[in-house]
């Protein structure tokens, strides 16, 4: 790997940052993870070009994070790049007709929220209380199991490398329960959401709604990757996980919690090891129990 050329190539260029063996624990909810070889900050799109042509060109292998909400890093960290997009990304425009909103990938879902929420404007309320970024919350179709992102989107745009900026409407990509259609290989830069007028006090107390429900239902404020498996049809995983009697089974560090089945919190001292042993271990339980083998939502990053 080009890792010296790559961090020679790109320390000083324009909009772009540069940290050596940066701690990956530091840019994950889960608290946990080893070091990346390179940690890349880009401030705007020509920034992002750049760095991914040189990774390219440099064979070093990169991914892109947001928030690091979904996100498993192994504890012997990440021999690559991780690329995260800067303050050009984290911009909202609302165009005049008054309720069509375009936000950068890199804007925060929670502000987004409260800022159509500060307009008047519905329809976003069912992501209150949900981590992470725009772009992740695009690329996993984020939201309920009846309410997603997806159903707002009229425009994504997005970066795939070797061939620059692409746009899709919304009926060109394949929206699913956890899912996205748009290429794994294209990098989100932003999306365009359709939203409508609504009183704001209605809207807050649909705000309300949500959070109160995730507060009693999730272990809202302990260091956790969110769900961990998806649902399968008609089925609900943390119901299947408290039905086999592991609530509160932990390896290490790491606990299946206790509020809710679907989430492996990290107690103070667990690794990215202790997570995944209580993950293979509820695998092999539930397939045990109902023939059903889960699929995970979380990524895993260095495994």
């Amino acid at each position: 790997m080009g890792l010296f050329n790559a961090v020679m190539s790109l320390s000083g260029a324009i909009d772009t940052d540069v940290i050596e063996h940066e701690r990956l624990a530091r840019h994950t909810s889960y608290r946990i993870g080893g070091k990346a070889a390179l940690f890349i900050t880009c401030h705007s799109y020509h920034a992002l070009r750049r760095a991914i042509e040189t990774l390219d060109r440099e064979q070093v292998p990169w991914v892109i994070i947001g928030r690091g909400s979904n996100l498993l890093v192994a504890d012997e960290g990440y021999e690559g790049a991780v690329v995260t997009l800067g303050r050009e990304f984290m911009r909202t425009v609302l165009a005049e007709d008054g309720r069509t909103l375009t936000a950068g990938a890199g804007v925060i879902l929670a502000r987004l929220v409260n800022e159509v929420y500060s307009k008047g404007l519905s329809g976003l309320e069912f992501a209150m209380g949900i981590p992470g970024t725009v772009g992740g919350a695009v690329s996993m179709n984020a939201g309920t199991r009846t309410e997603w992102i997806g159903s707002l989107i009229e425009d994504v745009m997005t970066y795939q490398p070797g061939r620059g900026m692409r746009h899709y409407a919304h009926d060109e990509i394949a929206w699913g329960y956890r899912e996205c259609g748009l290429p794994r290989d294209e990098i989100v830069l932003e999306a365009t959401l359709r939203l409508h007028p609504a009183d704001k006090a209605d809207i807050r107390e649909k705000m309300e709604r949500y959070l109160s429900r995730r507060r009693r239902t999730q272990p809202i404020g302990s260091a956790s990757c969110g769900s961990v498996f998806k649902n399968p049809p008609d089925r609900s995983v943390g119901k299947m996980v408290e039905d086999c009697g592991l609530k509160g089974f932990s390896v290490g560090g790491a606990e299946i919690s206790t509020v809710h089945g679907n989430f492996i919190v990290n107690t103070g001292t667990a690794t990215a090891s202790d997570v995944a042993a209580v993950i293979r271990h509820v695998y092999g339980k539930v397939r045990e129990a109902y023939g059903v083998e889960l699929q995970p939502e979380v990524k895993f990053l260095g495994f």
